[in-house]
């Protein structure tokens, strides 16, 4: 059953505010609650900003959600404002992006990135799938990261679909109406193997030679010389 997180996001709002006060940057909600597609299993990833931080803060954050229900679900991102600010600005566009406020406003911390750090996300994404897929395919063989690397690729189908169009989708869902042929059809593998059950595949060598082309040709496409 999934969490009401309405009622829980007052109290988690409540004991963060009355630990930090005024030092409350901005809180925010991630990941598949944030994009209202939880499930079961589903953790709660929470974005919390501080005016600075370090790591008698981050002790006393632990032991104030302690007490919270579901604690074994929170989990996210903590940070200082300024750490913020010096951020990669590619690793930014998907943080800013997917990040649904529950407190403060995350576009006065930081300016959403621009065309060219999105294309940067673009990049660093493939180039890690392209790595890990080959790696996997060649040594691993575990359909468990493969599954974990077609998860991945959604994020950086999302920011190719923003880069071709200006829009960002949100919901996993709703991108795979919004996509190209191509990447459609690495979304529907993506679901398919959303479905499966631990350590299963549809078809391994498939899956993955699908997964390793597409990043291959992601890279040369957005690679340094075509800049």
């Amino acid at each position: 059953m999934n969490i009401d997180l309405k009622p829980w996001t007052q109290t988690y709002l409540q004991t963060v505010s009355a630990l930090f006060g005024a030092r409350l940057q901005f809180v925010g909600l991630q990941g598949s609650y944030g994009r209202d597609e939880a499930t079961a299993t589903s953790d709660i990833d929470l974005v919390l900003i501080l005016d600075t931080l370090t790591t008698n803060d981050l002790s006393a954050y632990r032991e104030a959600i302690s007490a919270l229900p579901y604690r074994d679900k929170i989990c996210g991102f903590v940070s200082g404002r300024e750490e913020l600010l010096c951020w990669s600005r590619a690793d930014l566009f998907q943080f800013y992006h997917d990040t649904t406020p529950l407190s403060g406003n995350l576009s006065s911390l930081i300016p959403e990135p621009g065309k060219n750090e999105v294309r940067e996300a673009i990049l660093i994404g493939a180039c890690n799938i392209y790595h890990q897929c080959g790696h996997n395919f060649l040594h691993e063989r575990n359909p468990d990261i493969l599954k974990a690397l077609y998860k991945s690729a959604v994020f950086v189908v999302q920011a190719l679909h923003h880069y071709r169009t200006g829009l960002y989708v949100k919901k996993h869902c709703d991108l795979l109406a919004a996509v190209e042929p191509r990447e459609r059809r690495l979304l529907a593998t993506h679901f398919q193997l959303k479905q499966a059950e631990s350590g299963q595949t549809l078809n391994f060598d498939a899956a993955s030679e699908q997964l390793f082309a597409w990043s291959g040709q992601v890279i040369r496409e957005h690679g340094i010389d075509k800049r």
